[in-house]
């Protein structure tokens, strides 16, 4: 008996998980990463915060290019990831140069930094 991976034909219309349930996982994984970036004050918990939020954003880009049966989601998601990637890499260049500078990772220490 073979198998394929790929679907034959047209995607089937989303089953017994509804677009409700993946938005309501992508409102809360939003809502969990802007509470985390606004009450904590270390850098790279906030920049984890920023990437959930990215992630929540692209669960619902995808959900709704699946439920509406095209791609077009699907491709901003992959937009959503580059800006993602190139965001932590540079949070990542900025965290090592003020922890460098000043031994500390707390967000409040980039008002003693200056050019």
């Amino acid at each position: 008996m073979m198998s394929t991976l790929a679907q034959s034909g047209a995607p089937e219309i989303m089953g017994s998980i509804t677009l409700a349930h993946y938005l309501f996982v992508s409102a809360a994984m939003f809502a969990l990463g802007v509470i985390g970036f606004l009450t904590r004050r270390n850098l790279i918990i906030m920049f984890l915060c920023t990437e959930l939020m990215f992630q929540a954003a692209g669960i619902a880009l995808i959900a709704f290019s699946r439920y509406h049966l095209n791609l077009d989601g699907q491709t901003f998601v992959i937009f959503v990831l580059c800006v993602a990637a190139a965001e932590a890499a540079m949070g990542l260049a900025l965290t090592v140069l003020l922890f460098r500078k000043r031994e500390s990772l707390s967000a409040d220490e980039w008002r003693e930094l200056s050019g």
